[in-house]
């Protein structure tokens, strides 16, 4: 069947700045194909008019990084593969190479992939500001010897770097990549793919305790939360020095509200936006089951005019690393760590009574892990949409007092 792009799983790396980029990946895959979408917010775009397989790295370009095998070594097997694509005017064959491991290093090989480029902006190979390019990459699962997808659970190695050049003559800048552990000659440093959502197997005994968890005055700590990005206050600007040299490290902690956005059109990058929240789960006594978790949130609005939104599917992701709410930015929050789930959420038609459109996510995964382990719960939520106007707006635990019940809130069961 069909890929879905507004359901693919997303995750992001890379600072932006002027000659930085922030890159942001989705990932899906169907009964014949891994496929991957890198997007890449860059201010100057550079290719070569005179491509070779030894120099594609040395322009604006991305490489995947694939380990099928289940125990990645310190250097390349017969199971690691390397696909090359540089950033280009169209999908010319020879901007893209491939690779695969032959214990010791990588070996040149004819593998079948597509890779189809893409970017906005003025014009490729100049000196004016564009906003970014895009490369698709399509791999079939007969390029690495399989007859199809592996099964569900199933977990390989991945690696993603992006490959930077902002002149004609300056030389490349540095590689960006993903994980940030990441060397490209050794897959037990890169992250992993796993196919199929983690699931959470609730306990069976029956509940013995409940727990609601959010902030309970305007002024207390618990609970922080925040938006990086395309803030409801700092929606979509246009000016050139604000987008790349501020925009990306602006704080709004202390909103009383939030936006969750993303599409496929790459100029509107500074439309974007995903939100941040910790949940103490202190209130949950020691040596308890977790039964089940639920996140809600309220919605009161979404970018657009009325009839222009869509659906959104509205992803949930956990992050290992802690935040501050008064300095979390776009550029120092912390990355995800695993996409856990997701919720459709509607457009607003119009102005709901408060304290909003209620919707909620399963989050028992993250609770139990977050518990297992003596750490609150951090969460992301962001989205892989691909339509115009896909914002939604919701309340934050910054709101005040008067509408305590739109507060991000976390309901959790558990028993002995």
């Amino acid at each position: 069947g069909d890929i879905v792009f507004e359901q693919a799983a997303i995750f992001w790396f890379g600072q932006l700045s002027p000659t930085s980029n922030h890159t942001q990946v989705r990932v899906g895959y169907n009964s014949s194909t891994l496929w991957l979408y890198v997007a890449s917010f860059d201010r100057r775009l550079w290719f070569d008019n005179s491509p070779a397989a030894a120099s594609l790295t040395e322009w604006d370009a991305a490489t995947i990084l694939l380990d099928t095998g289940m125990a990645a070594g310190s250097a390349p097997s017969t199971t690691a593969y390397r696909f090359v694509a540089q950033l280009s005017g169209d999908a010319d064959p020879d901007y893209r190479a491939a690779y695969r491991g032959d214990g010791q290093g990588w070996a040149t090989q004819a593998l079948s992939f597509a890779a189809t480029p893409g970017w906005r902006g003025a014009s490729l190979n100049d000196t004016t500001n564009d906003r970014g390019w895009v490369m698709t990459f399509e791999i079939p699962f007969s390029t690495l010897g399989l007859s199809g997808p592996p099964a569900a659970g199933s977990e390989w190695k991945l690696g993603v770097l992006v490959h930077d050049r902002d002149e004609q003559s300056g030389g490349a800048n540095a590689d960006t990549f993903w994980p940030e552990s990441t060397r490209r000659d050794q897959p037990a440093s890169w992250g992993t793919l796993r196919f199929g959502l983690p699931g959470y197997v609730a306990q069976t005994s029956p509940v013995t305790g409940q727990a609601t968890i959010r902030r309970a005055t305007q002024s207390d700590g618990t609970v922080p939360d925040a938006d990086v990005g395309s803030t409801i206050t700092n929606q979509c600007p246009g000016d050139d020095f604000h987008i790349w040299n501020e925009w990306a490290n602006r704080n709004t902690g202390d909103a009383p509200d939030f936006n969750i956005q993303n599409q496929s059109d790459i100029a509107d990058w500074p439309c974007f936006a995903r939100y941040y929240v910790t949940f103490p789960l202190s209130s949950i006594p020691a040596g308890k089951r977790i039964v089940s978790a639920t996140l809600t949130l309220h919605q009161y609005g979404n970018s657009g005019d009325a009839g222009q939104a869509e659906p959104s599917w509205i992803q949930v992701l956990t992050t290992n690393a802690d935040w501050q709410e008064a300095s979390v930015t776009w550029n120092n929050a912390p990355l995800a760590w695993e996409n856990i789930g997701g919720t459709w959420v509607n457009p607003v038609q119009s102005m709901p009574q408060w304290p909003g459109i209620a919707w909620s996510w399963d989050v028992s995964y993250a609770v139990a892990n977050a518990y297992a382990s003596g750490q609150p719960v951090r969460l992301i939520l962001y989205e892989a949409d691909s339509a115009y106007h896909s914002g939604k707006y919701f309340v934050s635990s910054d709101t005040g007092d008067w509408n305590i019940e739109g507060r991000p809130r976390l309901d959790v069961t558990w028993s002995d």
